[in-house]
């Protein structure tokens, strides 16, 4: 059956690049590039009901595959997004487009130009192993196999969590962000690629980890923790970075989500884990911002004036929260904070004069920093850290859409 779909999909790939070039003409570049401000203009009010296509739509429009930039986890989690629409919709463009991408760097034999030496770099294989098992090339699985067996010799702290990177400004330093990077892959690849006894040992092994060091009393995480005490950020007694950032904290939030969905039952970390959502959970509920639904960039400092309501962990947030109820890991009363902060990113979604969709209020890559640092971090539109967060939110939430 998926091979049908692919063929189907390769066959409409011409049929595909036709109908991109006849959308609206791109927009100008400081509207349309990721990290960067779109231009002042009183958006219209979105007139479709289907907010993940019409977002897939106006983001073809504005990249090709070509155009998308390099091999990079923003375009890993939007593609990933992307994904999620074609499993629903079916639209062969979307698997194509996705396809289209990731031949840019993986070549016939499996070969693939990365070095994999930090966990940023692979959030991307989760695209490998879809390919993998939409077409069955063995080149994507050579290629994921590589982050697979980076994974071997990759540094570790003491108790066996992954660096955020190889290099010696990462050194011993757990973030929070790389819970996503990898274990959502690990437990795809283990699934694919019959390695679940691995894959699934290693992905609860590195949340615990994380979250015994992260995860404080207030139940947020802290953005990082450094195990040598010698970052600039770290607290000489703790290692922990001062703030929760809040994206650092999403990410956590839909890994954690992610693993629980794919280890069995009675995986032996599986209570520890749930135990860790389930106070995040309660302080999501305290801290989400009454007024608009969404979380503030730190999240529980939202009664600073100069906090703002980012869009991105919005999504992350509402997304975690929602499927864990669906899935039974949290009471039900967390639909009504998921419903909230559903209606709250949708309130960031509008139509412009071109008719494509701008998704508002993002926060650029961020770095591990203080108060200052994160409040003045540049609030984009159409970043894909953004725009993968809400395709990811709305696939999970879409039958509660209004405009």
């Amino acid at each position: 059956m998926r091979r049908r779909r692919l063929r189907a999909a390769l066959t409409a790939a011409a049929l595909a690049t036709a109908v991109l070039a006849a959308l609206p003409a791109a927009v100008s570049p400081a509207s349309a590039a990721p990290g960067r401000t779109a231009p002042d203009r009183a958006p219209r009010p979105a007139a479709v009901r289907d907010w993940s296509t019409a977002v897939v739509d106006s983001t073809m429009a504005r990249y090709t595959p070509a155009s998308l930039g390099g091999w990079s986890y923003p375009v890993g989690l939007y593609l990933y997004g992307q994904y999620l629409v074609y499993r629903r919709t079916h639209d062969p463009r979307l698997l194509a487009y996705l396809k289209a991408y990731v031949d840019r760097f993986v070549h016939s034999d499996g070969t693939v130009g990365q070095s994999f030496d930090s966990l940023d770099s692979m959030l991307a294989g989760r695209l490998l192993v879809i390919l993998h098992h939409e077409t069955g090339q063995d080149r994507y699985r050579k290629a994921a196999q590589k982050i697979r067996d980076r994974l071997r010799a990759y540094p570790r702290t003491s108790d066996g969590g992954f660096w955020h990177a190889d290099t010696s400004s990462r050194a011993h330093q757990l973030w929070a962000d790389g819970a996503y990077m990898v274990n959502p892959f690990l437990v795809e690849y283990g699934k694919e690629f019959g390695d679940s006894a691995y894959t699934n040992d290693e992905a609860t092994r590195q949340l615990a980890v994380y979250g015994s060091h992260l995860q404080v009393a207030n139940g947020l995480l802290r953005h990082a923790y450094d195990e040598s005490r010698s970052a600039s950020w770290a607290d000489a007694t703790t290692g922990l970075a001062p703030e929760h950032w809040c994206r650092a904290v999403g990410w956590y939030a839909m890994a954690l989500v992610n693993v629980l969905d794919a280890v069995p039952a009675d995986q032996p970390r599986r209570p520890q884990l749930l135990g860790v959502l389930r106070t995040l959970a309660s302080a999501l509920e305290k801290y989400q911002d009454s007024a608009s639904g969404r979380w503030f960039q730190v999240i529980d400092k939202g009664d600073r004036p100069d906090d703002w309501t980012e869009t991105s962990c919005s999504g992350m947030f509402t997304y975690a929260l929602s499927r864990g109820v669906q899935q039974g890991y949290l009471d039900p009363r967390f639909e009504a904070v998921a419903r909230r902060g559903y209606q709250g990113v949708l309130a960031r979604l509008s139509v412009g004069p071109d008719g494509r969709t701008d998704l508002a209020g993002i926060s650029v890559g961020t770095n591990v920093g203080d108060y200052a640092y994160y409040v003045g971090r540049t609030r984009a539109t159409n970043d894909f850290h953004g725009l993968g967060a809400f395709l990811i939110m709305n696939e999970q939430l879409r039958g509660d859409a209004t405009p």
